[in-house]
């Protein structure tokens, strides 16, 4: 077995790459979403907790 009949996948190449390339890319999105999400998650608790300290300076 050679690169090009192993890339060529016996007929079924487009199938198989198509396959390949969702599974990453899904895999991909599984990592990066919930880190964004996390990172935008963490910066509104702490505008809240920011805005909650000038609020109590204010009223003292």
């Amino acid at each position: 077995m050679n690169w090009s009949e192993f890339f060529h996948m016996g007929g079924y190449a487009f199938e198989v790459w198509t396959c390949w390339g969702l599974t990453l890319a899904v895999l991909i999105c599984f990592v990066i979403y919930p880190k964004r999400r996390n990172a935008r998650i963490r910066s509104e608790i702490l505008r809240q907790i920011h805005r909650e300290q000038l609020d109590q300076k204010n009223d003292a």
